[in-house]
């Protein structure tokens, strides 16, 4: 039986560099930071002082009314906003001849931390009386695809997959899967977190995992250079419409690339630290290629996780040469975080939506903030920016606390 191809129909975005998808596409290539001073909070006893907010954000403004917007945590705003902004995008009327055959299925790392701290803080303050009914449908990560579902009309799988910060691949690799497998013919994918709150920040911080670059937020987050030193937490949204490939053409759509193969990986090995060989993160980009069916020398461009944290991309730097060889050195790896932040839950997220943009309009942004090479992360981080190039494959990865590993290869859509 031949298999089925799967093509990425619309895409969406909401991030520290727009809340829009244009917006953050021209961003991203022209360089720009969209890491700032924390504004969620006040954040002066904090060691780490800034993030990638998704700035002046109005749920009204994509069609959520006051009252529901109130009923939702951040995140399940930011979700609805990009799933309708996705579904407009890709031109798809879902209808009842399709409704059922369409799902949502979403990467979520943690979820209503915002609803959490506000009820938490009524319950101690005012006892359990003051504890709204609304605070779990708040707080619950599937309320994300629950609601767009809700909105939308799609009535098909509604899912949300949670593995830290490679939520979002695992959810886009299973949606993908289902297609292939006949379960479904479309689905609304990608991911979303926004996760800048008092114990979002406390908590990286006291893992050392954040960075405390504070007088420079711009150039704070530096994946692979040799003065990174923590990552910055940033929220948004970043999703993608799949579909059959015969569903796509039958109904004229636009196609912006084809998934052709989803790798997934443990390491076994440590809550928080990836191996130090880099061998779980080597597992889940070579099973990539297998399921794609490409060998090593067919990718031309890895959006990397690339942190800025010191042990992570050391590792993800051996894990590349490990499944490269030679041609890792020839190979632009890029991090999208290096402007964005990172997303947690919604990296894959809007990282995808990044690469499917790359194969799209043949341009492979930089990675910002990379000046001082470190000797052992010597491959080509595009630190000069962005570059024309004729790219037909990505291969995007995110890897996540408990050993979790995602990597998804998109390809150009040729037309064919």
């Amino acid at each position: 039986m031949s298999k089925k191809r799967v093509v990425v129909t619309g895409l969406s975005a909401i991030s520290p560099l727009g809340n829009d998808l244009e917006s953050s596409w021209r961003n991203l290539l022209e360089g720009r930071s969209g890491i700032r001073p924390i504004t969620a909070f006040d954040a002066g006893a904090f060691d780490a002082k800034i993030a990638g907010e998704v700035r002046d954000f109005n749920p009204e403004d994509f069609g959520i009314p006051v009252k529901q917007a109130r009923r939702m945590d951040r995140f399940v705003q930011l979700a609805v906003a990009a799933g309708n902004a996705l579904v407009q995008h890709s031109g798809y009327a879902v209808t009842e001849e399709n409704t059922d055959d369409t799902a949502v299925c979403l990467g979520i790392g943690l979820g209503g931390l915002s609803t959490l701290e506000v009820f938490h803080s009524k319950l101690r303050d005012s006892g359990p009386s003051r504890v709204s009914p609304f605070y779990i449908p708040m707080l619950i990560s599937n309320m994300a695809p629950g609601q767009i579902s809700i909105f939308t009309g799609i009535k098909g799988p509604n899912l949300v997959v949670t593995s830290a910060c490679a939520s979002s691949l695992h959810a886009i690799g299973y949606a993908y899967s289902d297609i292939l497998l006949g379960r479904c013919k479309a689905a609304v994918t990608g991911g979303v977190e926004a996760t800048i709150t008092p114990m979002g920040i406390s908590g990286f911080t006291a893992m050392k995992a954040l960075c405390t670059r504070n007088d420079e937020p711009e150039r704070a987050s530096r994946p692979f250079d040799m003065d990174r030193s923590g990552f910055v937490m940033g929220e948004g949204a970043g999703f993608l419409f799949i579909e059959e490939l015969e569903s796509a053409k039958a109904r004229g759509a636009s196609i912006y690339a084809e998934i052709i193969g989803f790798g997934a990986s443990g390491d076994a090995y440590h809550m928080t630290a990836p191996q130090e060989d880099g061998r779980g993160m080597a597992s889940s980009m070579s099973r990539a290629l297998r399921d794609a069916g490409l060998s090593p020398e067919d990718v031309d461009h890895v959006n990397a996780h690339g942190t800025s944290t010191h042990l992570n991309d050391l590792c993800e730097t051996k894990a590349i040469k490990q499944v490269f060889g030679k041609h890792a050195y020839t190979i632009p790896v890029v991090s999208n975080k290096s402007q964005v932040g990172h997303l947690l839950g919604g990296a894959g997220g809007i990282e995808s939506v990044f690469s499917v943009l790359t194969l799209f309009h043949g341009i492979v942004p930089g990675t910002a903030n990379y000046e001082t090479p470190d000797p052992e992360c010597d491959l080509n981080y595009m630190g000069k920016g962005p570059e024309k190039r004729a790219v037909r494959t990505v291969l995007c990865n995110d890897f996540g606390f408990g050993g979790t590993n995602g990597s998804i290869i998109y390809k150009r859509w040729e037309g064919k």
